[in-house]
């Protein structure tokens, strides 16, 4: 992990309909830090594995490990964890699970970036 500031933007999302945005001027949209590291945390862990093809290895073995499995909330609290920490600029992370049953899991992940900025992140 870099120790440096992040300035990089990332393509701006709606938080409904988690697709992309056009600026005033019809343009697609950016989202800047911190912003920008929140949303890429939301997409990470929102990410199935084998769900990017340009990209295999990225997600969370969501069918695999999760669904139809009813696993220990600690399991899912890794998956998420491990997954938040492939963010650029994400140093720490502690995911907290608030509801959970058989249809539905609830929670946040709430991380520390390299400018010491903590942010949560609701899922």
């Amino acid at each position: 992990m870099s120790t440096s500031a992040i300035t990089y933007d990332t393509l701006l999302l709606d938080q409904d309909a988690w697709d992309l945005v056009l600026d005033s001027n019809g343009n697609i949209a950016l989202a800047s830090p911190p912003y920008a590291i929140a949303q890429d945390v939301a997409s990470a862990i929102r990410t199935f594995l084998g769900e990017c093809w340009y990209n295999t290895e990225l997600g969370i073995n969501w069918w695999g490990q999760v669904f139809g499995q009813l696993p220990p909330s600690s399991l899912i609290i890794e998956l998420i964890n491990q997954e938040a920490l492939t963010v650029s600029g994400v140093v720490s992370v502690q995911t907290v699970i608030t509801s959970f049953s058989e249809r539905a899991l609830a929670g946040y992940v709430q991380f520390v970036d390299v400018n010491n900025v903590t942010t949560t992140v609701n899922f």
